[in-house]
């Protein structure tokens, strides 16, 4: 039975427990936008007792393009995080990059995240892990594109390592790139993550990307489905995925980042409502 708290904000993810949503915005486009979003979702989480985290990145570094827009940056986007937890008092979720950002990050984010195509980065991995145990928190790890879901036992074999055995770690499904512009989620792998002794979340959002196919971008921009958002949800839950990960965004075909993949915040309510009934259905809380 793998379950992980966070005691400041009597939250509790994995088996038995209710599904925790960690959604928001795939970017933090402007202070007053993160508060409109994070605001919503924490009403419509509320109205169905689950647990809500907010997320939204301060730089998204994997850019296909130099000239993508990637964020307000690391000082200006903690700033703004810790503004969102202070204002709507609810748990932050965001990602990091670079060693020298695990202490800082890890001092305003309750969840921090280590994106996928760095999961096997030992020195982020290790210097991340440190630095969210000590300040109490918790490690959610993206499977990379390019692992097998047992591949991540080294990654969470690592997190102990670092830890000194403390569980910290999430592992979060997003897909598997077979290249030609696709991503594929292997709906059995959820369990078999679940198998390493860990909570596992499922990233809806990103998994329907199409890598450097988004047709507004000459090919270098990414794609995506954001149709099938709620086809893969729905599918890891009801494979015992235990939250959720998923972007919204006031207008998506306007957001600055990732719009494809986002799914307009007017859909929040309908789709976590279908979420919570598979959850209890498949023996969640």
């Amino acid at each position: 039975m793998a379950v992980l708290t966070l005691d400041r904000w009597n939250l509790s993810i994995g088996d038995g427990q209710p599904l925790v949503v960690i959604a928001g915005l795939n970017v933090l486009e402007d202070l007053s936008m993160a508060i409109e979003v994070g605001r919503h979702l924490k009403a419509v989480t509320a109205d169905l007792g689950l647990p809500y985290v907010f997320k939204a990145s301060f730089d998204k570094a994997n850019r296909s393009s130099i000239t993508s827009y990637r964020g307000p940056g690391l000082e200006k986007g903690l700033q703004m995080l810790a503004a969102v937890k202070a204002e709507l008092n609810v748990p932050i979720c965001t990602d990091l990059h670079e060693v020298d950002q695990a202490d800082p990050v890890a001092a305003v984010a309750d969840i921090v995240q280590i994106p996928a195509f760095l999961c096997r980065q030992t020195d982020l991995v290790v210097a991340t892990a440190r630095a969210t145990a000590a300040a109490g928190g918790l490690l959610h790890v993206k499977k990379g594109q390019f692992l097998a879901p047992w591949d991540c036992r080294a990654i969470v074999d690592k997190i102990g390592d670092a830890t000194g055995g403390k569980a910290i770690t999430i592992l979060c499904e997003r897909g598997v790139s077979f290249g030609y512009n696709n991503l594929v989620v292997d709906m059995l792998g959820i369990g078999r993550m679940k198998d390493l002794g860990v909570p596992v979340t499922i990233d809806a959002t990103h998994a329907v990307q199409l890598p450097g196919a988004d047709p507004r971008g000459n090919s270098v921009a990414t794609g995506g489905r954001r149709e099938g958002v709620p086809v893969i949800a729905r599918a890891a839950v009801a494979s015992g995925a235990d939250g959720v990960f998923l972007e919204f965004h006031p207008d998506p075909d306007r957001a600055l980042c990732d719009g494809p993949s986002a799914l307009p915040i007017s859909e929040a309510a309908g789709l976590l409502a279908q979420l919570k009934a598979i959850r209890s259905a498949v023996g969640g809380a």
